[in-house]
């Protein structure tokens, strides 16, 4: 199978919304879904874009996607790329589709002199823990993702005295 990898437009919107939705239900997250069509084009295609997105395709069909976005490292001195999300449909699995996008996004990070390129993955996800295994992924176990959201982040804003939106 011939992959192609191309950046994504904003005609890719509405695929980019089922790759989502088709992520989150393996993730079994379907619930936490509340993405519309107007904010990834506000957010990927707008004047301040927050992330990027790539498309796979094999015979001019979409086989997955991966969608990150820039950090920037105070130790390295440099930015890095974090990927929110790498999906390929499951029948495609095992057919270089991954490895393709992630190798993509690798690419992205080395061309403009990044000095890192992380994401998570969920601790029960073991076919992909074996693959970024395979592809040199290092699992920082000593590290512990936090996360603010909702009620939560606006009670933390509104502590400060500042909440502006």
């Amino acid at each position: 199978m011939h992959t192609v990898i191309r950046k994504a437009t904003c005609a890719d919107i509405p695929q980019i919304l089922a790759f989502i939705r088709a992520l989150a239900e393996y993730e079994h997250l379907s619930h936490a879904v509340q993405l519309s069509a107007e904010d990834l084009e506000r957010d990927g295609f707008g004047p301040r874009p927050y992330f990027e997105c790539l498309i796979a395709e094999a015979n001019g069909q979409p086989t997955g996607y991966a969608l990150y976005f820039f950090n920037y490292s105070t130790f390295l001195g440099k930015p890095g790329i974090y990927l929110e999300d790498l999906f390929v449909f499951p029948e495609l699995r095992g057919k270089g589709v991954g490895k393709a996008l992630l190798g993509r996004v690798a690419a992205e990070a080395v061309s403009r002199n990044c000095g890192r390129f992380e994401w998570s993955v969920l601790d029960w996800n073991e076919p992909a823990i074996d693959f970024y295994r395979s592809q040199g992924g290092e699992f920082l176990n000593e590290w512990r993702i936090v996360r603010v959201a909702g009620e939560a982040l606006t009670r933390l804003a509104a502590a400060n005295g500042e909440v502006s939106r």
